[in-house]
């Protein structure tokens, strides 16, 4: 009676097997799209870090950002061509043995965009689930596959250059130090203003001390912004006699 039951499990599994094979032959975009709902909800994958590669053109520089390495990394290569598989010669070399020595490649074509090009892989590639037979191009959020790892590809057209910030702002990033009656800015036309500002502000006395330490912090401007704010220091100090 128990070697029948297990005839009959074992028999059972292998026609769910089969069955599972013919339904990821022929449905297998469906199919990873389950499992990585599935995914959400396992509390062992909580805490994992999505895998991506970022391409990036900044004017005339192109280069990607990735960390699919080791660690999170900025590569530029000359050619626009990062190479991914086991090799070290790789661009970017990743130790999966599902992966061929040279496996697949990420190309960037001016006017075009990026690309993804496999190199006759043994176990192929893969964009949205949809093995790739000739370059493809990628769009924003693709989900690329290469051998036993799946990561998205972003891409990064624009960049924005952001406004000085305030100094008052500037003022409480910097140490200070209490027997300073000035601080030291990072922007040198914020420097300019803020000195001129405390100039107007603080009583100047003769101390001569105060006047090296004056010229000692405004050493980073230009000749003609030291002499406008050393004029407006001497000016103030003869008003006060």
């Amino acid at each position: 009676m128990m070697v029948e039951w297990k005839e009959n499990e074992l028999e059972r599994r292998l026609g769910l097997y089969q069955l599972f094979l013919k339904l990821y032959e022929h449905h297998s975009s469906l199919l990873d799209q389950i499992l990585e709902l599935e995914n959400l909800y396992q509390p062992s994958l909580t805490g994992v870090k999505p895998l991506y590669i970022q391409g990036v053109v900044d004017t005339s520089v192109v280069y990607v950002v990735t960390n699919l390495c080791e660690s999170t990394q900025s590569l530029r290569q000359p050619q626009q061509i990062w190479t991914i598989g086991r090799d070290r010669g790789c661009g970017i070399q990743i130790a999966d043995r599902y992966l061929s020595r040279h496996h697949a490649a990420i190309q960037y074509v001016e006017q075009q965009g990026f690309y993804l090009i496999d190199f006759n892989s043994t176990n192929g590639s893969y964009v949205n689930s949809e093995l790739v037979y000739q370059p493809v191009l990628l769009k924003d959020g693709d989900r690329i596959s290469l051998g036993n790892m799946t990561f998205y590809f972003f891409i990064n057209h624009s960049h924005h250059v952001l406004p000085t910030v305030a100094v008052e702002l500037l003022m409480q990033l910097v140490p200070t130090n209490a027997s300073d009656r000035i601080q030291i800015l990072t922007s040198p036309l914020e420097t300019e203003k803020h000195l001129a500002a405390k100039l107007d502000d603080v009583q100047i006395s003769k101390d001569t001390n105060l006047i090296e330490k004056l010229q000692h912090q405004i050493h980073s401007l230009s000749a003609e912004q030291q002499s406008d704010i050393l004029d407006r220091f001497f000016n103030r100090q003869t008003s006060d006699k």
